[in-house]
Formats: structure tokens, sequence, C-alpha cells
């Protein structure tokens, strides 16, 4: 199977999976339902369940063990967008070209939509059958989940974004906010598989850290550079919202050349990462190139 056939394959099971679980919920609270099916099922790429069954492949992790892992993930990645979509945050009126959580529904319920998908994403990792192998390290896993998410991940990113906008901050502190706000869930995502595959060595879960790690900046570094080229009609929002804004990024602080420059290099470290593994690494690097070049 070719890797866009692989891409598509993954996105359809992960949505059919997630409709499932939405599904499930009792109904005494129908508009709260409603709104969290809108935030976790509005055309996401699903690159982060992408990325935990690519390396899941690559580590032999049995398929129950990465679908529990890619669920959760994508209900704390789909809860960060719709409390950053908020109006006292980056106050976006459209996420993938539809209204976003508190423009379909209302304020309230979009905070409380993003409070239940984060509390979804841990009753689902702590109570779905895994391999025995995975039960075993299923505290940890709920740990690393627990970390990206919060003060030491993407809740301390954003509050440095927004301490920060309006503001100028240099490059070092541009890269440590977006390795909190952004990389911290994509660094989940390979941690997380990591510590369910019996018998990895020390140098093989390095090296796919120190991967995640990088493209994790990489995926920022394009997001910015999209903000600058891209149009509306291909993000699916606003195009140059961060410079209305005021805020840090990478093109602010390098140029739009540099910022490439910098792109450039973030992804040929992360293929250095891949390099000395034992394991056929063509679906990973494919993964990097879709996400250093898509156009939304």
């Amino acid at each position: 199977m070719n890797f866009t056939a692989l891409h598509q394959q993954i996105k359809l099971q992960t949505d059919a999976a997630l409709v499932t679980l939405i599904d499930a919920l009792p109904n005494h609270a129908p508009r709260l339902k409603a709104a969290m099916h809108h935030s976790l099922l509005a055309g996401g790429k699903r690159m982060r369940p992408l990325l935990v069954q690519l390396v899941g492949n690559a580590l032999d992790v049995p398929k129950k063990d990465q679908m529990a892992i890619s669920m959760a993930i994508e209900c704390v990645h789909a809860y960060s967008l719709v409390h950053d979509d908020l109006p006292a945050m980056d106050d976006d009126d459209l996420r993938r070209g539809q209204p976003t959580c508190h423009i379909a529904f209302d304020e309230a319920t979009a905070i409380l939509a993003g409070d239940a998908l984060q509390a979804l994403a841990f009753s689902h990792l702590a109570d779905t059958p895994l391999s025995d192998f995975a039960h075993s390290r299923r505290a940890n896993l709920l740990s690393v989940l627990a970390q990206a998410a919060g003060y030491m991940g993407m809740c301390g990113g954003q509050a440095i974004d927004l301490a920060s906008t309006g503001k100028s901050i240099d490059l070092t502190q541009l890269r440590e906010l977006h390795k909190l706000k952004t990389g911290a869930l994509l660094q989940a995502c390979v941690e997380m598989t990591c510590l369910v595959a019996s018998d990895l060595d020390d140098h093989t879960k390095d090296s796919l850290l120190s991967y995640a790690r990088l493209i994790g900046l990489a995926f920022q570094v394009q997001d910015d550079i999209l903000d600058v080229e891209g149009s509306s009609e291909q993000l699916g929002k606003p195009a140059g919202s961060d410079i209305a804004l005021g805020k840090n990024t990478f093109p602010a602080k390098l140029g739009l050349d540099g910022a490439k420059a910098e792109l450039g290099k973030l992804h040929e470290n992360a293929l250095q990462a891949l390099a000395s593994l034992p394991y056929n690494t063509d679906s990973l690097i494919a993964f990097s190139e879709l996400l250093v070049n898509r156009n939304h």
C-alpha cells in the first residue's frame, strides 16, 4: 500500500472509531454531545494518528494499542483547538473551513465541549482494552499524555503565546513556545507508542523521540509560513491571522526565506535521526515530507 492510501485508510479508521466513541455516550446533554461531535469530526487530517500508527507498525505494536493512543491523542488535540478558538484566546470564527465550536453552538457549550473531550481522552485511555504489555504500561501512558496536555506541554505553550502576543520574544523563546504548544503532543504520539513496544532498545527510542521533536517544530514553522503564503480557502481559516493578532512567528523573526531555511534544516535533521534505525523508515520519511510540504 502506498503512503497516500495508508494515510487515507488510517484517517477513515480513526474517524469511524471516534464516531463510535461519541455515539456511545448517553444522550442526557444532547447539545454538548453534538458540539463534541462537531469539534472532533470536522475534517481533521489525522496527522497524529498517522504518526502513532507509522511508528507502531515499525515497532510491531498491536493495532488495538495504536488505536487507543490515536483516539486519546485526537480527543486532546480537538479539545485544544476548541479552547484556542475561543474569544478569550485566538478568537477564530473558522476552523477547517467550518464554523468554530463557539460560533456553531455558543461560548459556554464550547468550553464544556473542550473540557469533556479532554476528560474523554483520559477515560478512554484508562478503560479501553489493551494488549497485556500495554496494559502494564497504562499509568505511564496516562502520565505522558497528561504532561503533553498540561503545564509542561500545550497549556504552558499557550500561556507563553498569550503573554508574548504584541511583544517581541527572541528566537530561542519562540522555539520553546512551540516545543510546548505544538511539539509536545506530536512528541507524545511517538513516546506513548514507544512505551507499548516490548523489547525496544534505548537507541531506537532516543532516535524516534529526536525525530518527533524536530518534526514537531517543523510542523509549526510550516504553519507560520502558510499563514503568510497560503490563501484563506486553502487554510480553512483567515490567512494572515497571526500577523493581525501580533503573534511572534518564524517569518516575523527570520523573514520568509529564513523561515523556509529553518524548515529545511529541521527536516534534514529529522531525516538524520531516522538514518541509524534498523527499520524500514520510508513511511516516516514520507510523513515528514507530507508535513513540511503541506499547503493547509
